[in-house]
């Protein structure tokens, strides 16, 4: 555990900053006396999407999927063949 005074915090904060971030911890004093601790984060066991939402990486939707009602379509489709003509021409996506 590293120990600086205010002054030396300011003058290199994006150092110490970087320090934390991989895992130091420093202890910031004023006048010999104990101010503040800087470290790394402590890491929570979130679900995947809740992680990836707060890395930017994820937009969470609003769709309340409660209440979504599914409804039958009025006419039957074969998957089978909608699935090989897309596999035999990947570009042309075709309705049945």
């Amino acid at each position: 555990m590293k120990t600086i005074n205010v002054t030396e915090l300011k003058a290199h904060l994006s150092e110490y900053l970087r320090m934390a971030s991989r895992g130091s911890r420093i202890i910031v004093k004023d006048r010999d006396e104990p101010l503040a601790q800087l470290g790394p984060l402590e890491k929570k066991d979130l679900p995947w999407r809740d992680r990836l939402a707060q890395q930017g990486r994820l937009r969470r939707g609003t769709q309340n999927w409660r209440k979504l009602r599914i409804s039958r379509l009025e006419r039957g489709i074969d998957v089978q063949s909608s699935l090989r003509a897309v596999r035999e021409d990947p570009s042309e996506i075709r309705r049945h």
